[in-house]
């Protein structure tokens, strides 16, 4: 982190060029402080409908010496010149600092004058964690997270989540989930762990599964654009036997793929499982920093019994713990711990990898200063209420 002295003659927020904002992801000071991929420039290219701005804020943020940053996602409210902004799980900064006013201040204020009229964020600490072995033994009907004492409650969440709120940000959804990201997610930490603790770490579920896998011939694959449309047949498959619609088109995914390796080579990756010459999984993987997020999956409904996404996403545990990830973050997981749920099932397939359920800040919003911003939030929010 940078020095107390530095902090102390920090200058207002500015905007940065992509190469600026990289390079201070990269350095000791951001890297430090664990921006995930929605965080990243690219992502900007991602989001189609929303302009993208990047901010920095530190001693002298046009010369590059930077402690803070955001990738701030822009939407115009129909029939004005205002905008929402989104920080999807940002901004990027030092959450345990306690003199929080002295960027969140400055910050809103540069929003405000970009023509913002309300701002959501989702502040990166943890708020609670449940180990695997505490949910399993938890399950029930009706049951649900809440229900269950944490395993740890992290401090700094808890001062954060207490500092918002002094401040006028309210939680979106309350303490249910309300958020555009997973506010429930699914981590194994690698840290201090060899290839061994990470099998042992698996259920005896997995592991009988991987072993199937293996001796059934299944061979997993790194893939590449050109089978993305495959990715994508498979995933129309799986949302329509679990039940879920994503709402994303072939075309996001490629826009998604070719922007976040643009960034950086090899940031996302297409994983697939074969057998017979057929793909049968397919999972994608993104890779910045320390941090390994298995993304989107999808299967095919036949030949499950061969279990090709067992075997696929212990190879991608594998390559994050051989990439020097902390952390596999396999990202949402449903609050819900009733069996009978439908939902609870891909909860309790996560569970079997030994890790955690972590629950983070979520997101928070509030409407900028002045008559005007509040009424036009008022707006926005039936607005979308209404679609």
């Amino acid at each position: 982190m940078l020095a107390t002295a530095d902090r102390g003659q920090e200058r207002p927020p500015a905007v940065i060029t992509a190469a600026a904002y990289r390079r201070f992801l990269e350095s000791g000071d951001g890297a430090a402080l664990g921006a995930g991929f929605l965080q990243c420039p690219s992502w900007a290219q991602v989001k189609d409908g929303w302009r993208g701005r990047l901010v920095g804020w530190g001693p002298d943020p046009e010369a590059g010496r930077l402690s803070g940053v955001a990738l701030v996602l822009l939407r115009q409210l129909p029939g004005t010149r205002k905008y929402f902004a989104y920080l999807p799980e940002g901004p990027v900064a030092d959450w345990a600092d306690p003199a929080i006013d002295g960027w969140l201040g400055p910050l809103l204020r540069h929003l405000r004058a970009a023509g913002a009229f309300a701002v959501r964020i989702g502040p990166s600490p943890a708020y609670r964690r449940w180990s695997a072995a505490r949910l399993k033994s938890a399950a029930g009907p009706g049951r649900r997270l809440a229900d269950v004492l944490a395993s740890e409650v992290d401090p700094l969440g808890t001062a954060v989540a207490e500092r918002l709120r002094a401040r006028g940000w309210q939680r979106c959804g309350g303490e249910e989930d309300g958020d555009a990201q997973p506010r429930h997610v699914f981590q194994v930490p690698l840290t201090g762990r060899t290839p061994d603790d990470l099998w042992s770490g698996l259920n005896q579920e997995w592991r009988r599964n991987v072993r199937r896998a293996k001796k059934s011939g299944v061979e997993v694959v790194v893939g590449s654009a050109a089978e993305l449309p495959e990715f994508y047949r498979l995933l129309r498959i799986t949302e329509e036997r679990d039940g879920f619609r994503l709402g994303r088109s072939l075309e996001y995914y490629e826009r998604q793929y070719a922007a976040l390796n643009a960034e950086e080579h090899g940031r996302m990756k297409l994983y697939l499982a074969r057998h017979g010459g057929e793909v049968l999984a397919a999972h994608t993987m993104i890779h910045v920093g320390r941090r390994v997020w298995y993304q989107t999956g999808a299967s095919a409904d036949h030949r499950r019994e061969v279990r090709p996404s067992n075997l696929l996403q212990w190879r991608m545990l594998l390559d994050a713990h051989a990439l020097g990830a902390d952390v596999y973050d396999m990202r949402g997981v449903p609050s819900t711990l009733d069996p009978d749920d439908r939902p609870y099932g891909l909860l309790r397939w996560k569970l079997g990898t030994g890790g955690e359920v972590v629950e983070t800040l979520g997101e928070w919003e509030r409407p900028l200063d002045g008559t005007a911003n509040h009424a036009l939030y008022r707006a926005f929010q039936t607005y979308l209420a209404r679609r």
